[in-house]
């Protein structure tokens, strides 16, 4: 069975719906065969990611920045997973108060080091997360799933 990991930074009821949306588009009942793992960023392991066949990452934007959890994250996972790893399908969500430019910058930095492949749209929102944002993210996390399929 295919794996999905979902590492996430959820400090806020924006983030928090964010994240139910793409934990719910993820377990969508049309999506058979794939298990979706949630981490706390904070808990993530390398095990974790060594064992999952795509990613999907969630972040607040923090002073221009991605949160610091879960840059701690790729800190512990980045050397263990970089060779075995690369050419994974990964997507991510970021929500900020106005900017999320530099978080964006630097998750596709990361992502780019680490040889993943973004295989869906990111989800980037500013302010309050309205309707058609939530969509996005339970798309983005029904997208990723789908795509682990048999």
């Amino acid at each position: 069975m295919a794996t999905l990991l979902i590492v996430h930074h959820t400090p806020s009821p924006h983030c928090q719906a964010m994240f139910e949306a793409v934990v719910s588009g993820a377990n969508d009942p049309e999506i058979e065969g794939v298990r979706v793992v949630r981490r706390a960023a904070l808990a993530a392991t390398a095990a974790d990611v060594l064992a999952a066949d795509a990613f999907l990452l969630g972040t607040p934007a923090n002073l221009g920045y991605m949160s610091g959890a879960l840059k701690h994250f790729f800190d512990q996972i980045y050397y263990p997973c970089l060779d075995t790893t690369q050419g994974r399908p990964f997507g991510y969500y970021v929500h900020g108060g106005n900017d999320v430019t530099g978080t964006v910058r630097g998750i596709e930095s990361i992502a780019k080091g680490l040889g993943w492949r973004r295989s869906a749209e990111a989800v980037t929102v500013t302010g309050e997360p309205d309707k058609a944002d939530v969509e996005a993210c339970r798309e983005l996390g029904a997208s990723l799933a789908a795509g682990l399929m048999d």
